[in-house]
């Protein structure tokens, strides 16, 4: 950022680590700067998953859906989007999308499942938390243990 304060994805990526470090709260804006300086960047669908999760870990998944709708609307072959949209689905108690939507992600990648999310990429606990939130979410969608 000292180099470049206009680096669309420098913005977009420290919000995925404020995400991690627990403060998504701080998440937000940094997704909104990011689409700011670069609104037809190739990697705004990945900031809009980042705000997603940022979404999810603060509760409040009415938002998450609206993030994760928008990354697939960006880009609809990207199946973690579809995936996390389920899990945010599931949480607001809307199980037959989150089962259209899980179906979409593994269509794109038949073999993803709650196996391949058993390691959280962060230590911090509240970054655990979301994860474990996710885990439960595809759970109840009918994600495969595998």
């Amino acid at each position: 950022m000292a180099l470049d304060p206009n680096l669309a994805t420098a913005h977009g990526t420290i919000g995925l680590a404020k995400h991690f470090m627990g403060r998504s709260e701080e998440t937000e804006g940094h997704v909104q700067e990011a689409l700011r300086l670069s609104p037809r960047d190739t990697e705004a669908y990945i900031w809009m998953i980042f705000a997603g999760y940022a979404n999810l870990q603060l509760g409040a998944d009415e938002e998450a859906v609206a993030r994760f709708r928008r990354s697939i609307e960006i880009n609809r072959n990207h199946p973690r989007a579809h995936f996390w949209l389920a899990a945010a689905l599931t949480h607001l108690g809307r199980l037959d999308e989150a089962r259209s939507a899980l179906h979409a992600g593994l269509a794109l990648d038949p073999t993803f499942t709650i196996a391949r999310l058993r390691g959280a990429p962060s230590d911090n606990p509240t970054y655990r938390a979301t994860w474990r939130r996710i885990r439960d979410g595809l759970r109840k969608a009918g994600m495969p243990e595998g």
